[in-house]
């Protein structure tokens, strides 16, 4: 689940960028220019993040990710203790002040067999759904950047702030309804059936859509925390949080995506 926690993190880049050394006047790059070429090689702490920094990191993590479900697919029963390990894994890293590569390896090594043997699962139950799944979110990931790239959507400071409740709540209620689905042996709210405008449906349906748009406009908040963490130049080492922040988010719509074409199947 993304991403409240996870912008702190970056407030705290952006704060750190601050601190950077200011961008050298013309006159100053011509002195650089003009030095020898041998020169000392800059620290890593004093480096600043780019799109490629976030880029590689993002394609580090996916591919964990990717590991960690091949052994979820072939052997699903890890799916329930590896959810309840990347959860505590997930919010150590949405806490934790500094960006630890280990532990968002980690937990993209464990959210991969929990997302492998839950894909797994369904994938048995409704042959043909993963793949409907994966290019549904791949879909919707590139309309998402589309719109932001080409400044369609832009998030201000009150939509961002109510977009954190949202997903906050929303979060709240998915670990509730989980562990208490889990304790009963029932569907939980999300099996409730309602009726809307003469249609019976589970309330599943409509939780479904509500969380596929929130996941939605997580993206754009994601796409516009690297843009506004590479004008402000903070340190590279920030980049492997809005790594971990993008993971998480086409986890949360991938898996929100595969649940809600599940109750279209069903009938």
């Amino acid at each position: 689940m993304s991403n409240p926690l996870v912008r702190r993190g970056l407030e705290q880049g952006i704060q750190a960028g601050r601190s950077q050394p200011p961008t050298p006047s013309a006159q100053e790059l011509d002195q650089m220019y003009r030095m020898p070429a041998a020169q000392p090689r800059i620290p890593q702490s004093e480096r600043v993040m780019t799109y490629d920094d976030v880029l590689m990191k993002t394609a580090a993590c996916f591919g964990v990710l990717l590991v960690g479900a091949l052994v979820g697919w072939f052997v699903p029963v890890l799916a329930l203790p590896a959810a309840l390990v990347a959860l505590v894994l997930g919010l150590v890293n949405a806490f934790k002040k500094e960006p630890s590569p280990g532990l968002i390896l980690a937990y993209a090594a464990i959210e991969g067999v929990f997302l492998g043997g839950i894909s797994g699962i369904f994938e048995a139950s409704f042959p043909g759904i993963v793949v409907q799944a994966v290019l549904a979110t791949l879909c919707v990931f590139g309309l998402m950047f589309a719109l932001f790239k080409f400044k369609v959507i832009r998030m201000s400071a009150r939509f961002t702030k109510f977009l954190m409740l949202a997903v906050g709540g929303y979060a709240i209620f998915s670990i509730v309804n989980f562990f208490f689905a889990m304790f009963t042996g029932s569907g939980g709210a999300r099996s409730v059936e309602i009726t809307l405008f003469g249609i019976t449906m589970p309330l599943g349906v409509v939780i479904g859509i509500v969380a596929v748009v929130l996941a939605s406009f997580t993206l754009v908040a994601d796409f516009q925390m690297i843009e506004q963490g590479v004008q402000h130049r903070i340190p590279e080492r920030y980049s492997w949080t809005c790594a971990f922040s993008l993971m998480v988010t086409l986890v949360w719509l991938y898996i929100e995506i595969l649940r809600l074409l599940s109750y279209f199947r069903n009938d």
